[in-house]
């Protein structure tokens, strides 16, 4: 039988937006898996069927009561698996179908009232090769869940192919526990402390008006797309040289140095920038589905075109204040601040910056090769960079709006954002202004080719004879 729960304050927030834009894809979170190796169709439904028996969250569904959003958790049921077979059309007609299926996916609405609110599609590619599309709502997920969903999906799939029971232990609280803690514990002084410090931190804040290639629509749009950086294991050591003197995060090193571009890039001294924190204090909930992930404004002051070495004081201040004011979700803040509500942006900040922690996928079982590959994105922000940290440095990922900005221009921004790393690793102590931005070819065009301005002219004529 049905029963009902209070939503958390994340959530209420989605479902208020899912209100005013109901068929908007916005927040639909994708996942494309490729497998090789021979798959065992059944033992895979039955793996997606008993993790929505273990979490709520995957059989949520949403409605009102007396005015007031609910969720309504359903019973277990079997999760059916859609599958769709191109093995007998051609190489090319199978990459072009499964691309128009990834993105259908990722921009095809959710119905948060009759779920359900995670989709699972199989696409048989060859006899050995498979691409599995999961997409869920961001309102019972986020980027740390889909982790979780990976890892969980293939634990399972090895225990039923050998015909053994699951080997997960059962989960201490469900999400909707969650929700009903913070809510009892979100309230009175402590509510009062951190509504305060936020009211105080935000006040007149300025909107970061970077200049695009488009003009900005009237009404915000979700179309995405990603460019990939690298940055080397050198850059990132002399960087690391510079945190622990500073005793610092790479984090913050990293957002400084982010922020000195958007700086440069804009010409505002006021520079806010929003970054996702897990939002999982408690150990009990580190292993459920949900959407626990809070944004935290990060606001920091650029005026005086100071040293690296100084914004870099004033981000970790601004970010250890952060930190101590995270409970209180970014949903109550908004609700807080009243911004004027402008639809053709995000409140509050239009570019997100995320150094990322979340659980790595399981390696490959039995006899499977299994790798996540780039899905179809959408954004709801401005710009998105996401970096990772990996064996020879960082991994990289300039998300954006394809309405307002041109790939070339996103690729000329992400090496901009490596030629400021590699100025703050070679002399921490320049000014803003006097940190690189321009790669060599780029000043070489600057100062030598735009510069090549001589001709020839005949040597016995006058002036204005030329």
């Amino acid at each position: 039988m049905a029963r009902t729960a209070p939503l958390s304050f994340a959530q209420q927030r989605l479902w208020f937006l899912a209100q005013l834009e109901p068929r908007s894809p916005a927040y639909n979170i994708s996942s494309a898996i490729q497998i090789e190796g021979p798959l065992d169709n059944a033992a895979l439904e039955r793996s997606l069927t008993e993790m929505s028996r273990r979490h709520e969250t995957l059989r949520t569904t949403f409605a009102t009561e007396d005015a007031t959003p609910v969720q309504i958790i359903h019973p277990p049921t079997e999760l059916k698996l859609q599958q769709l077979d191109f093995t007998t059309v051609s190489e090319e007609q199978r990459e072009k179908e499964a691309r128009r299926l990834m993105r259908e996916e990722a921009v095809c609405s959710f119905d948060l009232v009759t779920g359900p609110l995670l989709r699972a599609k199989l696409l048989r590619m060859e006899p050995e090769k498979h691409l599995l599309l999961l997409t869920i709502h961001h309102i019972v997920s986020d980027g740390w869940s889909m982790g979780v969903l990976h890892q969980e999906l293939f634990t399972l799939y090895e225990a039923f192919i050998h015909g053994q029971s699951s080997p997960l232990s059962e989960l201490p609280i469900q999400y909707a526990d969650f929700a009903v803690w913070q809510r009892q514990y979100l309230q009175g002084d402590l509510l009062a402390e951190q509504l305060d410090y936020w009211r105080e931190q935000l006040k007149d804040l300025t909107t970061l008006d970077l200049p695009t290639d488009r003009p900005r629509p009237p009404m915000q749009t979700f179309t995405g797309a990603t460019h990939e950086i690298h940055l080397p294991l050198t850059i990132i050591k002399d960087l690391n040289l510079l945190v622990r003197k500073e005793g610092a995060t790479p984090f913050m090193t990293l957002l400084a140095a982010f922020q000195t571009l958007l700086h440069r890039y804009g010409g505002q001294d006021d520079i806010v920038v929003g970054t996702p924190i897990a939002g999982r204090t408690r150990v009990e909930v580190e292993g459920l589905i949900g959407f626990f992930v809070n944004m935290l404004v990060l606001r920091t002051d650029a005026s005086g075109d100071p040293t690296f070495r100084e914004l870099l004081k004033r981000v970790k201040k601004v970010a250890l204040g952060a930190y101590a004011h995270q409970d209180i979700p970014f949903e109550k803040v908004v609700e807080e601040l009243h911004p004027r509500r402008d639809p053709s942006r995000n409140p509050l900040f239009q570019v997100a910056f995320a150094l990322q922690n979340t659980p790595r996928p399981s390696p490959p079982f039995s006899g499977l090769k299994v790798s996540t590959i780039a899905a179809y994105r959408n954004i709801r922000f401005d710009l998105e960079v996401h970096l990772t940290e990996v064996d020879d440095g960082l991994h990289g990922l300039f998300v954006y709006n394809t309405r307002l900005f041109e790939a070339q221009a996103i690729a000329r921004m992400a090496r901009h954002f490596r030629s400021v790393l590699e100025g703050i690793a070679e002399n921490p102590e320049l000014r803003l202004s006097e940190l690189p931005m321009l790669t060599p070819e780029e000043r070489h065009q600057l100062l030598v080719k735009w510069n090549q301005t001589e001709t020839k002219y005949p040597r016995d004529a006058c002036i204005h004879e030329l």
